[in-house]
């Protein structure tokens, strides 16, 4: 998959800008707070996950301009499609998605579309970060797999949220508390669907993410990933989503409920899962070193690669924000072996720091403006 034409509009700093990207390696180069990153996210919005910079959608627009459109043609292993965002400013934020002239009701339908992954600085987040970070990795890993999971995350999210206030409303005497059983039997199916489903990510990563790490440490380090569910053993996860695993789910919310309702908040379930990370089989959270992290949080991304080039026969676009002039020879010659043939976008304040054999369009950005060298 690559991208063949990028339009971009009124978004953040940047100048109206257009691009007709290499279909292997695209540099950008310029100083700090020039735009680079903008340009990424610009792009990575099209997919329909949220930006890596955990942004709000009125914040894409420039404070100069009410609206901000981004259009990208793509093409992958079988045609060419056209994907279109508009974002308007106005007392509620308008959003507008239109795939191939059609305009989509959500985000849903471009994960199956436009799939990419960014590499940047704050990744190592997954690792050295709350729980809710690695979830989050999880969860948009697998939806870009398989995008009706998205669903079932969206569902779960409203469930929880309507869960919450019910048990507050409970505990202030205002609401009946045998209501909240009809809300915890579909939160439990949904809690069950994604916990199976973030035991399958998991299996699937840790093999090569083991296999990886062990070739970049020279085979002298060993990288596990265990996914600790809140409500099953990994027993219970070995076989498919059925009536019982829905049922085991909702005893568990059941047995809770009493303290939940005391704080409010609920306490069991998807909400509350741990993936562990271990090197040598200690918690790389709390005994890794700072190379041992982003060594793993770079790992865990060109895992997320490899298992979506195996699952689709197509080749996700990557972004690599600012990341590879942290890298040694050794290492970033180790990412692009893994990359090597997929479309790439490099930003960097020095080009001189990547390899030498990187070579294809090069770009500089200043003040968000883009100009081709």
């Amino acid at each position: 998959m690559i991208i063949t034409h990028a339009e971009i509009r009124g978004f953040r700093n940047l100048s109206d800008t257009e691009l007709l990207p290499d279909p292997k390696y695209n540099i950008i180069t310029g100083l700090n707070a020039q735009g680079k990153t903008n340009l990424l996210e610009a792009l990575w919005i099209m997919s329909g996950c949220r930006s890596f910079r955990s942004s709000r959608e009125k914040d894409y627009i420039s404070f100069s301009r009410n609206k901000a459109t981004v259009e990208i043609k793509i093409l992958d292993n079988i045609r060419e499609q056209i994907i279109r965002t508009e974002i308007s400013r106005g007392n509620n934020v308008l959003k507008n998605i239109i795939l191939n002239g059609v305009k989509q009701k959500g985000t849903k339908s471009l994960f199956d579309v436009f799939r990419c992954i960014a590499f940047t600085p704050d990744d190592v987040d997954i690792i050295k970060g709350s729980p809710e970070k690695r979830r989050n990795f999880v969860d948009m890993a697998y939806s870009q797999l398989n995008p009706a999971s998205v669903a079932y995350l969206n569902r779960h999210n409203r469930l929880l949220n309507q869960r919450n206030a019910l048990l507050k409303e409970i505990s202030e005497n205002r609401t009946n508390p045998d209501i909240l059983a009809t809300i915890d039997r579909q939160t439990a199916e949904t809690g069950a669907y994604i916990s199976h489903m973030r035991y399958e990510y998991i299996r699937k990563i840790n093999r090569i993410c083991g296999e990886l790490y062990r070739t970049l440490s020279g085979g002298n380090e060993n990288l596990e990933l265990e996914y600790k569910s809140n409500v099953y053993r990994s027993e219970d996860l070995k076989n498919p989503v059925n009536r019982e695993t829905s049922r085991i789910y909702f005893r568990r919310l059941q047995e809770t409920s009493g303290y939940d309702i005391r704080t409010g908040s609920t306490h069991t379930g998807v909400n509350r899962d741990e993936i562990v990370i271990r090197i040598n089989g200690l918690n790389a959270r709390e005994y890794a070193s700072q190379g041992q992290i982003k060594s793993t949080a770079l790992v865990m991304k060109l895992a997320q690669a490899e298992i979506f080039t195996e699952k689709s026969d197509d080749t996700p676009v990557i972004f690599l924000d600012d990341v590879m002039g942290e890298l040694d020879e050794n290492r970033q010659r180790f990412v692009f072996d893994i990359i090597k043939k997929m479309q790439v976008f490099i930003t960097t304040c020095n080009k001189s720091s990547l390899l030498p054999e990187i070579r294809g369009r090069i770009y500089r950005i200043h003040d968000g403006k883009l100009i081709g060298e």
